[in-house]
């Protein structure tokens, strides 16, 4: 059983020998894999180190920083697929296609590629095929993303045993057979997402107190801005604008990366590109040195963006800054010395650097292999899921069943109800997100119970399940308590086609709160003024000859005018149309004595 740490930039895998985990060196005597794949056709991938020296030279047939891709769909992440070296299009059922000349592939398949490639690594150094494995996702990737990376692995010949945070991970290979308790935060930094886990470590027992981060954040962020600056000085110096020319464009990345990792070292380096471009007068070479203050204040925009997940961690977790022992620092980007000063600064500690922040997710993944075949017993893993999941209930609205940060593996079950008389089926729809509207959060999938016993409104008993298993992964299920007709899946909600609604984290939920609460407020207007009109409706039909001529007609007159408000959406009308109804109503001591809603029972 073997350990896989499939990662935006480079991708690891260990093993554990005689108690301790260890980094397999691949077939060219590395212990990291750029997760790069070049293509001569879709059927011959080239994956590592050889495959990134295509980068230059065929840019249209490598593909690079895949895993941003996985589990995403087009309509979501199609602002960013222009600043690939590839291009893109979305499938009919709105996946990510990467075109390479005549053909298509996935990010998923990319992936694959990757997983074959650390497979063969295992087998080649022990000897024997390694048919078992526990991946690494970032802890911030949602139930689409966990799902496309098992599918990848599972492609390539490999079972797998668990999906785990990378920074869980990380903490793993920090903390085993550490005979002291403290509290860690793992700063989980690399190419291509931003991870912060808080976790409790007392001897043997590793529970993730919360986790927060951004998919979105990594050190690509950076070679982007550093790329747009050099671009900039050639197009400035020459009057040549580089980034017409794709060999152009990927030169220019390739120096702004080389430029990022020497200045974590160096106070100064030096960009040079001969022959970059050419204009009437010839081609132009380009050389500048770039100072490591003058980089600091470039990328300054990324950088301050990892504080805020910092701080929500913290919040989730109920902990101040000071409750915080010791923050590990995992992923390559976390070299970078302006990284470094933002974890002194929001913590006040000086950052651990005890683990190799390119190895430690790999051996952590290794050691949580050994526990699960029996080679280590003492190991007890406890995980949280990152975001919140529920259904969509009347009116649009969000509700949680599982909030996030909840411990994994877990199962709730909740009982919810019809809205329409003798309704025989019952659909299920399931989000992940932060927001209180349904829309505003990231559809996963559609469940449809079918064989509802027929009754009224309100009187079937619909229990829904959700159960998260040790891999992150959601299975969902729905049962007509009556008529015991039930449904049930496996989410995997990265393939089927729906609206396009975009995952909104937690950050954008705190910033949009008091339109979500407006959205609440809005709803419970609305179904206040069905609940009074389905009351008023039937008590007329009930009591009719107790009511006056009088009454009776204003009473139609304002049903009519609070249907036409509701469908309108006009919250002045319908407000005003209700007080008015009720006011009618309420003369009428059958209707309150029928337990009819009066202005406080149903605000």
């Amino acid at each position: 059983m073997i350990g896989i740490d499939l990662g935006t930039t480079n991708s690891v895998v260990a093993y554990l020998r005689a108690g301790q985990a260890e980094v397999i060196a691949n077939s060219e005597g590395a212990k990291t894999t750029p997760s790069v794949v070049f293509y001569e056709t879709l059927d011959t991938p080239l994956v590592g180190e050889l495959a990134k020296r295509q980068l230059l030279l065929r840019p249209d047939r490598t593909v690079r920083s895949v895993k941003r891709l996985m589990g995403r769909r087009y309509s979501e992440a199609k602002d960013n697929l222009a600043k690939l070296p590839y291009p893109t299009r979305p499938s009919a059922d709105d996946e990510i296609r990467i075109l390479i000349d005549n053909g298509e592939l996935s990010p998923e398949k990319v992936s694959c590629d990757i997983l074959r490639k650390m497979r063969a690594t295992a087998a080649d150094f022990l000897g024997e095929e390694s048919a078992q494995a526990v991946v690494t996702v970032p802890a911030h990737f949602n139930d689409s993303q966990r799902q496309a990376t098992k599918h990848a692995a599972e492609q390539a010949g490999i079972e797998v045993l668990r999906i785990i945070n990378e920074p869980t991970a990380a903490a793993l290979a920090y903390g085993l057979r550490k005979q002291k308790a403290e509290r860690v935060a793992v700063f989980d930094f690399g190419g291509g997402t931003f991870d912060i886990s808080i976790l409790e470590l007392d001897e043997d027992v590793f529970e993730v107190r919360s986790t927060n981060g951004d998919t979105e954040l990594g050190g690509d962020n950076i070679d982007e801005l550093l790329s747009e600056a050099i671009a900039g000085w050639i197009l400035k110096e020459t009057g040549v604008d580089p980034g017409v020319d794709v060999g152009a464009r990927q030169r220019i990345r390739e120096a702004a990366e080389q430029a990022k990792c020497e200045l974590s070292s160096l106070a100064s380096t030096v960009v040079s590109l001969p022959f970059i471009v050419a204009g009437p007068r010839g081609p132009h070479h380009f050389s500048r040195e770039i100072q490591r203050p003058e980089f600091e204040a470039l990328v300054r925009p990324v950088l301050d963006r990892l504080k805020e997940p910092c701080a929500r961690a913290l919040s989730d977790g109920g902990l101040r800054r000071a409750d915080i022992h010791s923050v590990i620092l995992v992923g390559g980007s976390t070299r970078i010395p302006a990284v470094q000063q933002i974890v002194r600064e929001f913590f006040g500690l000086e950052p651990n650097k005890s683990v190799n922040p390119d190895e430690a997710v790999a051996l952590g993944a290794a050691i949580q292999a050994a526990v699960l075949s029996g080679e280590i017993e003492e190991v007890l893993l406890l995980d949280v899921t990152p975001l919140s999941l529920g259904i969509e209930v009347e009116g649009g609205v969000f509700r949680v069943l599982i909030p996030r940060n909840s411990s994994i593996p877990t199962a709730v079950k909740r009982r919810f109800t019809t809205t329409r008389d003798n309704q025989e089926n019952v659909d299920v729809h399931a989000l992940q997100g932060e927001r209180s509207a349904a829309a505003e959060n990231r559809s996963l999938a559609h469940l449809r119970l079918s064989g509802v016993a027929p009754s009224p409104a309100e009187v079937p008993e619909i229990e829904v399940s959700f159960a998260i298993d040790a891999n992150g992964i959601l299975s969902v299920s729905a049962t007509d308590l009556t008529s015991g007709a039930q449904k049930e899946m496996i989410v995997e909600s990265y393939r089927p086609a729906g609206e396009q609604e975009a995952e909104r984290l937690a950050a954008e939920a705190e910033a949009q709160a008091e339109q979500d609460r407006e959205f609440l407020r809005r709803v419970g207007r609305r179904q206040a003024a069905l609940a009074t009109q389905r009351a008023i409706a039937a008590f007329m039909e009930s009591s009719g000859e107790l009511i006056t001529e009088e009454d009776g007609a204003a009473l139609r007159q304002g049903l009519f005018r609070l249907d036409v408000a509701v469908h309108a959406d006009n919250q002045e009308a319908v407000a005003e149309t209700r007080a008015a109804l009720l006011e009618i109503a309420q003369k009428y001591p059958e209707f309150l004595q029928a337990g009819r809603p009066s202005v406080e029972q149903v605000e």
